[in-house]
């Protein structure tokens, strides 16, 4: 699981973006999104490049990460 701090997703609105960009490379991954702690948990096959490169192409570039078990 990957869990990214998302600084531009602020509301519904940005987390349903950010959804969408995600499932766009992983139809099956689960996402969690918390627009007001800014925080994305992904469990995906996808790889860490993969997701950074499609949330900066949505215009939600990720902050940093932190892996988790």
């Amino acid at each position: 699981m990957f869990i990214f701090t998302v600084p531009d997703m602020t509301c519904g609105g940005c987390a349903k973006s950010v959804t969408k960009a995600l499932v766009s490379v992983d139809s099956d991954a689960t996402i969690e999104t918390d627009p007001p702690k800014r925080e994305v948990r992904v469990r995906t096959s996808a790889s860490e490049v993969a997701i950074r490169a499609v949330l900066s192409e949505a215009g939600y570039p990720v902050e940093d990460k932190t892996d988790a078990a």
